[in-house]
């Protein structure tokens, strides 16, 4: 792993003869000026090895020296406890969604899902043609489901109704098209209460490593690097050891997490680059401070962008249910409507500020403010919203 120290404060996004922009894009999404200067290096000469990381031998000592340091900064950095397993698997958290029940979910045995967004509603119908093909005796349940109100809000515990008996509850911490996470009213993650005997699974994608999370809460969590932890390529999962150990394993090899802890996540030729520069960005979330600072940043920003939007109500509307909103995906539409939105993202990418444009399922804008997005590039978005809603309003 790379030997660069990185500087303390937040990398601006633009500079003194830059051409870059702000990038609000949902993932892939920006990564630190830093963390790209390393990369650009890294890829001609790693380490000086003579040979370039994308060029690098999932079996050789530079990348022997690469697995054993992302797996112990990881774990540093997210304080994950000895007892859990940190894999890296290819496929994307969508994969995941058959892959937890098919080496999680006992023959006959019940999952209950929370269903408060797209990715979530995937998660379910995902697990259920799963059961469907390959346990029929086993048995999803939405727990709750948020379809009503557009997935809006996120469920209070009286909005919950497990199933008797479930092996584990799966949750999506933040949903990235509608904007919402599962927050407190300090702003700091809460998790639902589940039942005696269950485990938590968690979809963390989009919000994993934003800020300090107790993981020993969790009995697995995955998500795609391609937000917070890095570049798109690898999924990561954070699983507890005992669940690992008894695994399904009749099951296609490569799709067990016991194969996958047993070989240092590489049972064949891993994406070496991607998790290369999970390395990169979990070095750099230390630089910064850690995960405590890195939340409190991450609340500024985002507040700085939802102050601006509440301060012209009449003419922005944002989706999430306020106690609800997403320090992660900021979704909003102009009330005038899309002819409005087009000239907004329009307007904005002219101004530096790009990838914008809402999901295609929801319209609208979404502002993507992960971790590597410094202050500065959402206090301009802020003042963009200020202007543009003064000049059009």
């Amino acid at each position: 792993m790379t030997t660069a120290s990185f500087p303390s404060s937040a990398a601006a996004a633009t500079g003194s003869g830059s051409t870059r922009c702000y990038n609000f894009g949902a993932g892939p999404s920006t990564l630190p000026e830093e963390v790209l200067r390393q990369i650009q290096a890294d890829i001609w000469d790693f380490k000086g090895s003579g040979i370039g990381i994308l060029e690098l031998s999932h079996r050789g000592k530079e990348y022997d020296a690469v697995v054993a340091e992302v797996d112990r900064d990881v774990r540093a950095v997210g304080n994950i406890p000895a007892d859990y397993d940190v894999l890296f698997m290819t496929g994307g958290a969508t994969s995941q969604n058959y892959i937890v029940p098919a080496n999680l979910l006992p023959p006959g045995a019940t999952a209950d899902h929370l269903v408060t967004g797209h990715w979530a509603q995937g998660s379910f119908d995902d697990a259920k043609q799963y059961v469907s093909c390959h346990n029929p005796g086993a048995t999803i349940h939405a727990a709750y489901h948020g379809g009503g109100d557009k997935f809006a809000h996120l469920p209070g515990e009286a909005e919950i109704s497990y199933s008797k008996n479930p092996t584990y509850v799966h949750m999506t911490s933040n949903n990235t098209l509608y904007g919402t996470q599962w927050l407190d009213a300090q702003g700091r993650t809460r998790l639902p209460k589940i039942p005696a005997g269950a485990f938590l699974v968690s979809d963390g994608c989009s919000d994993f490593f934003w800020d300090e999370l107790d993981v020993s809460r969790f009995g697995l969590i995955y998500g795609g690097a391609q937000k917070n932890m890095g570049t798109a390529g690898t999924t990561f999962v954070i699983a507890r050891k005992d669940l690992v150990a008894r695994a399904n394993r009749n099951i296609p090899r490569m799709l067990q997490y016991g194969l996958f802890a047993r070989e240092e996540s590489r049972p064949n030729t891993p994406p070496v680059f991607a998790i290369y520069t999970v390395g990169l960005m979990v070095k750099w979330v230390r630089s910064q401070g850690g995960l405590k600072a890195v939340g409190q940043r991450n609340r500024q920003k985002a507040g700085m962008i939802y102050s601006s939007l509440d301060r012209h109500a009449a003419f922005y509307k944002p989706h999430a249910a306020k106690a609800d909103r997403s320090m992660m995906n900021i979704t909003f539409r102009c009330a005038a409507g899309p002819a409005m939105d087009d000239a907004f993202v329009a307007e904005a990418k002219l101004a530096g500020l790009d990838v914008l444009k809402g999901h295609r399922m929801t319209g609208g804008m979404r502002a993507s403010t992960y971790n590597a997005m410094p202050v500065e590039g959402c206090k301009a978005l802020a003042d963009f919203i200020d202007d543009f809603a003064k000049r059009k309003g």
